[in-house]
């Protein structure tokens, strides 16, 4: 779980848990492709399973499932969220 009043990275995120995109610090043709599929500021995300080694992590976004590096995820900064 994280905590309320901290800024935390997709990489932090439980498995399970769920998180509100707050800035994507990629850069590059990655980024771009994390904006295509509809990772952008204010976007819901699902932690749904990490790997045995931690890397990578797959997220529900928007409908689909994505698996990213960690390395890729320590660069998008989230706030926690709740679906309702």
């Amino acid at each position: 779980m994280l905590a309320q009043n901290q800024m935390h990275t997709l990489s932090d995120l439980a498995v399970g848990s769920y998180c509100q995109v707050a800035a994507v610090e990629l850069e590059g043709l990655i980024r771009r492709r994390i904006f295509d599929l509809g990772m952008i500021p204010g976007t819901p995300v699902q932690c749904v399973r990490k790997s045995p080694a931690g890397d990578p992590i797959a997220f529900y976004v928007r409908g689909s499932m994505i698996a990213l590096r960690n390395e890729d995820a320590r660069l998008i900064k989230v706030n926690p969220w709740q679906p309702e």
